[in-house]
């Protein structure tokens, strides 16, 4: 797996070279997203840590996909963070990427499927930075927030660059166009973080604790 990370990575800076920015561009998630892939099956507890991370995932899916006809609303991101504030760096990547994966092929997969793949995993890593400060309700809620609108303004930066003319009458057309989707995104995570956020962080908090527990022999 890391050898063809390592060979989508050479094949993305050859083409970039070449002035094909576009594919190198897929070429580099793809080297990122199995890079991280190894990183996470490789951990100590593996098994029982990818157990929880596919659980949480999963429910992370089935709520994209539940709220999938309002546009922009989706509690990914709110999971993402706590599973990462509670669990650690590698669950919170895990549970973003996997998730975003698995509830595209009920909404659709598609050249998107990697970016927001490493988007929701960012939000994940971020979640585990700032573990300490997230116990908060109105502090999960902002950085919520903050991440939902980074998320939508990433994709959108990804939808120019991959398929429109880079020029910043288009950039701006984007973004112009998505803003009721990211604002949507972002009060959506504000309202099932503040409405449930702090509890579903004790109820991982407390898993964690078992999850990482030693057993020592005397």
């Amino acid at each position: 797996m890391l050898g063809g990370a390592a060979l989508s990575f050479t094949a993305a800076l050859a083409l970039a070279a070449a002035g094909d920015s576009r594919i190198s561009l897929w070429l580099v998630a793809a080297a990122v997203i199995a890079a991280a892939t190894v990183w996470l099956e490789s951990g100590p507890d593996s098994a029982k840590e990818i157990a929880v991370v596919a659980t949480l995932a999963g429910a992370a899916a089935a709520g994209r996909v539940l709220f999938a006809a309002v546009p922009g609303v989706q509690p990914v991101t709110v999971i993402t963070i706590v599973a990462g504030a509670a669990l650690g760096l590698r669950a919170g990547v895990g549970v973003g990427m996997l998730a975003a994966f698995v509830s595209n092929f009920f909404l659709a997969q598609g050249p998107w499927t990697p970016f927001q793949m490493l988007a929701w995993g960012a939000c994940g890593a971020i979640g585990a930075l700032l573990a300490p400060l997230l116990r908060r309700r109105l502090a999960l809620a902002c950085v919520a927030a903050l991440l939902g609108l980074g998320f939508s303004a990433f994709m959108d930066v990804w939808e120019w660059f991959a398929f429109w003319p880079h020029d910043w009458r288009s950039l701006a057309f984007l973004i112009g166009r998505g803003f009721p989707f990211d604002v949507a995104h972002a009060a959506g995570n504000v309202a099932l973080a503040l409405a449930a956020g702090p509890e579903l962080r004790r109820l991982l908090d407390r898993y964690g604790r078992r999850l990482h527990a030693e057993v020592v022999w005397t």
